[in-house]
């Protein structure tokens, strides 16, 4: 793994809410941790936890799925479980995660035991409108300390497809000073495997850079593509010391600093990735502690607002973009979100 690299998406295994969605999860869950050599003790944690989250979503839930990846930073290794669906939602959060409380006349452990068991835990409901659980388990049983900026977030192909043609990264910029990051998000056109090898050429590009520039990286990343379909991409470098974010794109991606109540917008510019791109151009915005960006593709509608999320962007990183991606999606295709957050630390 290359030493800038923060976090990327990777794949994405996604399983729909259905009679053995328990027994799916357990063997998928096991077969990712296996490969990372957890110990047995962890498999075991780990497959009762997402039976956990599999039976909650089909007593429940109206419908819904769980994701599962590995993620891969800093040299450590984590398989990371979302559970995401679309209502009722859980009227009464902080007694739901108590143990021995039920609404389906069951023991009612579920989300109690889930974040005993996960090393990291987070969920975020919405009344009337869904749900999204998050559990991660780290191959040491360690969260890493977390940084001032955290990134995270998820992608979904389109109905009937196994491969997805948006991707995201986050590395560092450490000419930018130790917590500066970088953003990129990727919509290969259309979708499928052409769209996937699209996708996959940015991210490599964008990996394997030395550039911290928004404007010379996606210059880089618009040589890489030659010969693909093309993509659009932004790119952002968040500038923490000061307190300023960055981005330059071009093509239908949407970027967004927001805030418990604010939304501002940066734009990208028309064009196509590899294949015709004008001159690139920088928009910024104020990033202050508490602000995240928000990146996505055009798999979800760029209408929503934070006031449609009250308490999500407290969250971890990772749960903001499956909220957000759980609500706005606006049709079965691809679909991609990356959420970097500015924490204290």
């Amino acid at each position: 793994m290359n030493d800038s690299l923060v976090v990327e998406a990777g794949d994405v295994h996604w399983l729909r809410a259905d009679v053995a969605l328990a027994a799916a999860a357990r063997r998928q869950a096991a077969q990712l941790a296996r490969r990372l050599c957890f110990p047995e003790d962890r498999v075991a944690r780990l497959e009762l936890c997402v039976t956990e989250m599999a039976t909650n979503l089909l007593k429940h839930a109206h419908d819904g799925s769980l994701a599962l990846r590995v993620v891969r930073t800093a040299g450590r290794a984590a398989v990371e479980c979302l559970s995401l669906d679309s209502g009722p939602g859980i009227h009464d959060l902080g007694r739901a995660l108590l143990d021995g409380t039920s609404t389906a006349g069951s023991l009612g452990i579920g989300m109690g035991a889930i974040g005993r068991l996960a090393d990291v835990h987070g969920v975020h409901s919405l009344h009337g409108r869904g749900t999204v659980v998050l559990a991660r388990f780290w191959d040491d049983g360690r969260a890493p300390a977390p940084g001032a900026v955290a990134a995270g977030g998820l992608t979904r192909p389109i109905s009937g497809e196994q491969m997805c043609g948006d991707t995201w990264a986050v590395r560092t910029a450490g000419d930018h000073g130790p917590d500066a990051r970088l953003v990129m998000m990727c919509d290969g056109l259309g979708h499928g495997p052409l769209a996937a090898r699209a996708a996959e050429h940015a991210a490599a590009a964008f990996r394997d850079s030395t550039r911290t520039g928004p404007v010379d990286l996606l210059q880089q990343v618009h040589q890489q593509l030659r010969g693909t379909r093309g993509a659009a991409v932004a790119v952002a470098l968040i500038d923490v010391a000061a307190r300023r974010v960055r981005l330059t794109g071009s093509g239908n991606v949407t970027a967004v600093v927001a805030t418990a109540d604010t939304r501002q917008g940066l734009p990208s510019m028309p064009g196509i990735v590899g294949v015709q791109m004008g001159r690139p151009r920088v928009f910024e915005a104020a990033f202050p502690p508490g602000a995240c960006l928000v990146m996505h593709t055009d798999g979800l509608s760029d209408r929503w607002r934070p006031a449609d999320f009250p308490g999500l962007f407290a969250q971890d990183p990772v749960v903001t973009a499956a909220q957000i991606l759980n609500q706005a999606a606006v049709r079965r295709d691809d679909a991609g979100v990356v959420v970097a957050a500015h924490g204290q630390r």
